[in-house]
């Protein structure tokens, strides 16, 4: 066969082989499911609720981006499988492969980028302190000589340890492997205080058995924003990702996501957190940024 008569055949095997998956997108084609990296107690992202059931704001979302990619993939039968992750090991456990999508309370910034990559913001929060009235806690200074928990594998924790040096505050930091056991040290006497973002802290006060024993203070130590995350240097799956939230984001959907999580009460114990959109969340979702850089929300 002459190189002429050749070519056209070379053109669509090469138009075929650009059409094929690559990436996240063949795992998914290859075994026919999305493997969502969930959280058991980050109240309202993602969590189990007394049905031992994953549900949340970010699973809701993800579970958009699953509808996404039933489309884009031809596969209307695409099945979801739920994988528990902490905040310690979620990121290897992304890079690891074992998961396709993170959906919980994770804070995009400079260092994780270097690990792996995030959907555009879907969340913005401040870093606060939460204790008990008594205990007369309003800003980090109070906390001079005093017992502070967070939770292992947090951007908190490491605020945290880098303040506490920076201004020998003195403190005893305790690790809390998850959002509830750091809430239940807070609860239980053995810590102060509990460091973490301002919409967790909001959420254990209003599932605790006594919210009106606690206080979250009005002292914000840093501006965050939340990502999904997902495999770096994936820009294919990214793209679909990305594209996927967009349109949540600019439509009335984003609306009802936010009221359903936020503004109504909530599974397991039909409590409303009361929480209204805050205006630096309305900018970014009018104007999707994946940035990680703090002084865009601001």
């Amino acid at each position: 066969m002459t190189f002429l008569r050749l070519l056209p055949l070379l053109c669509l095997a090469a138009a075929a082989s650009a059409q094929e998956p690559t990436g996240t997108l063949a795992k998914i084609k290859r075994t026919g499911q999305v493997v969502l990296g969930v959280r058991d107690g980050s109240i309202p992202f993602s969590y189990l609720d007394d049905k031992q059931q994953y549900q949340g704001y970010s699973v809701d979302l993800c579970l958009k981006v699953v509808e996404h990619l039933k489309t884009q993939l031809a596969m209307p039968g695409l099945k979801v499988s739920y994988n528990p992750v902490t905040s310690a090991n979620r990121i290897p456990l992304m890079a690891n492969g074992t998961i396709d999508l993170e959906c919980g309370s994770t804070t995009n910034n400079a260092e994780r980028q270097q690990q792996v990559a995030f959907a555009p913001t879907m969340f913005v929060i401040s870093s606060r302190l939460l204790a008990k009235k008594s205990a007369n806690i309003q800003t980090m200074d109070d906390m001079k000589g005093r017992v502070l928990v967070a939770t292992a594998g947090t951007t908190t924790l490491k605020q945290m340890t880098i303040m506490n040096n920076e201004r020998k505050l003195g403190m005893k930091i305790l690790i809390g492997k998850d959002h509830p056991e750091s809430f239940l040290m807070l609860e239980t006497g053995r810590a102060e205080a509990e460091a973490n973002d301002d919409i967790l802290l909001a959420a254990q006060v209003a599932t605790s058995k006594a919210p009106v024993d606690f206080a979250v203070s009005k002292e914000a130590m840093s501006v965050e924003p939340y990502g999904i995350m997902m495999r770096k240097n994936d820009m294919p799956f990214k793209k679909s990702v990305d594209e996927a939230l967009r349109k949540v984001y600019q439509s009335d959907e984003i609306l009802r996501i936010y009221k359903k999580w936020f503004m109504s009460p909530i599974p397991p114990r039909g409590v409303n957190l009361n929480f209204p959109m805050p205006a630096t969340l309305k900018a970014v979702l009018a104007k999707p940024t994946d940035s990680p850089d703090p002084a865009a929300y601001r």
